[in-house]
This record gives structure tokens, C-alpha cells and sequence, in this order.
């Protein structure tokens, strides 16, 4: 453990964020730079001698929660990183983009403020950038045996990267132009400056890994035929048919979903593009879908200089602590202010949208919605509640319903699905076609980043098994392994 006395002596601080009024007008991170290390061996500290660190529990990709804490406290940040590296490939995504479901099932968290492990994870990733402790870790003999791994996202990446260092050669196809999946295109650079993928990418070359961009499996190669080119083949398409909203108007100029927005955005800073053909500056904006995907739209709306900014959901406002079923250490679903909510914006909840309403040249000038509530579990909409807001762009962030079909990879490989709608597979991650696996979302349905991770790397070890017989590599979850909440 760290300090004995950590979780009685020291509270609580987690990483301070730079004020709203100069971080709207850039695309940087929201965080000081630089502000967590004089603060973060003595959050660490705090992790205390819980005898069964359910931490483990919460996270599925198993980290090593306790074992780098006490590294972190001790300034060991070389044993840190590699604690922290045994159990996740990519710690510096997970430290900015998971939602920590391990500070849920801290032992701490019972009767105090959780121990800051996503701040302390991040911390000890970008200690070992700069210190040089990250280098590619290329294998030392090859097996003679090819993988191609479609998707670029974390469940590919880690895939990829875990078969790469088994001595497999390995090619990743992404049919966007650059690498990363929605960590590139779906993330706006204001919660994960893309500066971390680009140099986790060039990791993963220097180990061996081909990247092959701008290639749709199903649309410009064949799936049937890149099966006959390669031994194996993992599947880590994603889930990213995103979910629409069949209401009156939804056909009108300036209502789009979540994806058709946030990658134009990326863009531009990724310098493609001057102006993004859909842009916030201006506008009264509504963002629909309470989640990430919409914290993600506002947060974008407001940098692009909207005159408002309305986020609805249809559920109930969730209370601010843990209702009582919801007990630790199961993921409580709780009121969440992110860094965008932070920066302005209304939040309305236990709506529904009726309609859409357009001007004559078949923009969308306002949107209709409705009070609901819950009665016998059915959601059902309150008299007398309705009213008209302004909304010149609407951006429908509702989640996804399943990996993409219309290309033609599903059927060219004649992939079986579950009842959900997912690629299904068997304990291995392998389908019903010889030689193919699948990892992430596309398998499991829209889930988190560490979901994804930890799938990359148990197929991995599916895939390896398959080569060679056996496997030496680790595998976190099981593919009917659920996230611990209610």
C-alpha cells in the first residue's frame, strides 16, 4: 500500500481545469497543463489497504490499480508505468476518456471522496512520455503468420498491437484517412488532443504494425477475399450506426447526427478543413441525448461561437448521490457536470421532441417538445407541457445501434448475429467463419473505452491461440463478461 494514513490525512483534489473564459476560444485541453504532479503522489497516497481492492472489479481491463498507486506515491514513475502498462495498452486514452467505473467500486468510496485513479493514471502515462519509459516493444522473432485487424479504434488498436508483439504480422485498414476510429474523428481535441494517438501510432509502427487507410472492407476490398489473404482476421468495425429520430422535420437543412458533426470539427483542427460545413457559430443549437456523444456537441457548439446551447433528455434528471439501488460498488448512474456543461449551456430533462419546424427554404428554425414522465413503465407524454425552442442546428446524439452493414462486410464474410443486432461470437471472440474474430463494439454493442480495450486484448489471445495453439498473452474478460452496475 501507499501511505498507511493517506485516506484519513489528505483530501480529495483532482485536476484543475483552465478557466471557461479562455478555454472557449481554443481547442486545447481543458486541464492546466502541468498542474497534477506537485499534487498527485499524495492522491495517491490515499489509496488505502483495503485487503480486496474492488477497483479491480470495476475496471474490466483488471489494472493494477494499488500496485501503481504505491508506485506513484513513492515517485517510482518507471515502476509506475510499467504496473500501469501490464494491463492497458493505452492508459494516457483511458486517463482522459473512461468515466473511471473504478472510483465507483473504490473501498474508499463507501463513506469518503474515491481515490483520484483515472488523475493518477494520466499522471504516470505522461510522466513516462516525458521521461522516455515508453519505447516500442518490437517481438524478437516472427511466427510466420498475418493478421488483418479492420478498425482503428481501441478494441483494434490493442488487438493489433498485442498480436504485433506475439510476433504476428499485422495490417490495420481504417476506412477513414487517418488512424484512431472515433478516439480520432469522434473525440473532439478538447478532451484528448490527438497529439497522444499520433504518437502511440508511431509506437506501434516502430513494433511492426502496417497501417492501411482509406480502405472500407465490404466497399473496396472484398471481405471474403482479404479472409484468403491473411490467416486471421479480427473484426473491430465498431457500433457506429447511431441511433435517428423518426419525428416530423427530421428531414430538414441543419439536423444531423452527433458523427456528422464532431468529425468536421476534428478536421479543422486537423487542418483538412478552414471552416466546418456545419458549424454552431451563430446559431441556437440543440443537442438531444444526455450522454458523452452530447457533452461532446456542446462543448464543440460552444467553441464554435453558438448563441445557445440546449441539451434535452428524455430520462429523469439523475440525483447527485447514489440511490439505494444503486449500492457500491455498482456504477451508480449519478448527475455528471462535464468540462462543456461547465462552460454554459441549459440541460433539460424528462423531455421528448414532437417535431421539427422549418422556414420556407427548408432549414430547421425550432424545435417542439414535450414534457414525459414514467407511469407503469412506460414513458408517456404530460398534457398541456408543450412549447417551441429556437434551434438553427440540432445534433442528435442518442447512442448507436449496431456495426455498420450497409458496406457490406457483415454479409461478405456471412457473419452470424445475435439477437442484438451484434457480430456474435463464441468464448475465443471467434464467428461462425473459420479464422475470424471480433473485439470491441461491433461484438458487444456501443459500450466504454475500456470495454473496448479489454476486448482488443482477450482477442488477441483468441487469435493467438488460433495461430499457434496456445497463448501466452493476457485476456481480461470473457465476451459474456457485463460491466459491474445495475
Amino acid at each position: 500500500m501507499a501511505d498507511p494514513k493517506g485516506f484519513l490525512t489528505t483530501g480529495r483534489e483532482v485536476a484543475e481545469t483552465r478557466p471557461v473564459s479562455e478555454r472557449v476560444k481554443d481547442w486545447n485541453e481543458v486541464y492546466v497543463p502541468g498542474s497534477l504532479l506537485p499534487i498527485i503522489s499524495k492522491q495517491a497516497g490515499r489509496c488505502m489497504d483495503c485487503g480486496i481492492p474492488f477497483c479491480h472489479n470495476g475496471c474490466p481491463l483488471g489494472n493494477l490499480i494499488p500496485e501503481w498507486n504505491d508506485y506513484a506515491y513513492r515517485e517510482d514513475w518507471a515502476a509506475a508505468s510499467e504496473r500501469l502498462h501490464a494491463t492497458n495498452n493505452f492508459p494516457e486514452f483511458t486517463g482522459r476518456l473512461c468515466p473511471a467505473p473504478c472510483e465507483s467500486a473504490c473501498v474508499l468510496g463507501i463513506n469518503q471522496p474515491a481515490v483520484t485513479i483515472k488523475n493518477v493514471e494520466v499522471s504516470i502515462i505522461d510522466k513516462a512520455w516525458d521521461s522516455g519509459d515508453v519505447t516500442p516493444q518490437p517481438p524478437e522473432r516472427l511466427s510466420g503468420k498475418t493478421v488483418a485487424v479492420i478498425g482503428s479504434g481501441p478494441a483494434g488498436l490493442a488487438a493489433a498491437q498485442q498480436l504485433t508483439r506475439a510476433g504476428h504480422t499485422v495490417a490495420v485498414y481504417e476506412r477513414a484517412d487517418r488512424i484512431g476510429g472515433l478516439l480520432r474523428y469522434g473525440i473532439p481535441e478538447f478532451k484528448m488532443e490527438k497529439s497522444h494517438i499520433n504518437r502511440r501510432i508511431e509506437q506501434m509502427r516502430a513494433e511492426g504494425t502496417k497501417f492501411r487507410t482509406e480502405i472500407e472492407i465490404g466497399r473496396d476490398i472484398d471481405a471474403a477475399k482479404l479472409r484468403r489473404r491473411y490467416d486471421a482476421v479480427v473484426v473491430a468495425a465498431g457500433a457506429t450506426v447511431s441511433r435517428d429520430l423518426p419525428v416530423p422535420g427530421r428531414e430538414l437543412n441543419g439536423v444531423h447526427f452527433a458523427m456528422e458533426y464532431l468529425p468536421l470539427a476534428n478536421k479543422v483542427q486537423e487542418g483538412d478543413l478552414t471552416v466546418s460545413p456545419i458549424t454552431a457559430e451563430g446559431k441556437h443549437v440543440v443537442v438531444i441525448g444526455g450522454g458523452d456523444t452530447g457533452a461532446d456537441c456542446v462543448g464543440t457548439a460552444h467553441r464554435q461561437g453558438a448563441l445557445s446551447v440546449t441539451q434535452l433528455e428524455i430520462m429523469p434528471r439523475p440525483g447527485e448521490e447514489r440511490n439505494a439501488n444503486q449500492p457500491w460498488p455498482t456504477f451508480p448512474m449519478l448527475y455528471k457536470v462535464t468540462s462543456a456543461h461547465e462552460e454554459g449551456g441549459e440541460r433539460v430533462y424528462s423531455v421528448s421532441t414532437t417535431h421539427f419546424e422549418g422556414d420556407e427554404d427548408g432549414n430547421v428554425q425550432a424545435l417542439h417538445l414535450v414534457e414525459v414522465e414514467f407511469k407503469d413503465g412506460k414513458l408517456e407524454q404530460k398534457p398541456g407541457t408543450e412549447r417551441v425552442i429556437p434551434a438553427q442546428l440540432v445534433t442528435l446524439a442518442m447512442g448507436f445501434t449496431g456495426t455498420d452493414q450497409a458496406n457490406g462486410l457483415v454479409q461478405q464474410f456471412g457473419l452470424e448475429l445475435d439477437a442484438r443486432g451484434n457480430i456474435a461470437r463464441d468464448a475465443d471472440y471467434a464467428t461462425n467463419v473459420d479464422g475470424v474474430f471480433v473485439a470491441g463494439d461491433a461484438g458487444r454493442g456501443q459500450s466504454l473505452i475500456v470495454w473496448a480495450i479489454a476486448e482488443g486484448r482477450s482477442a488477441a489471445r483468441g487469435v493467438d491461440r488460433y495461430l499457434t495453439g496456445a497463448s501466452a498473452l493476457p485476456a481480461p474478460i470473457r465476451p459474456t463478461d457485463r460491466a459491474l452496475t445495475v
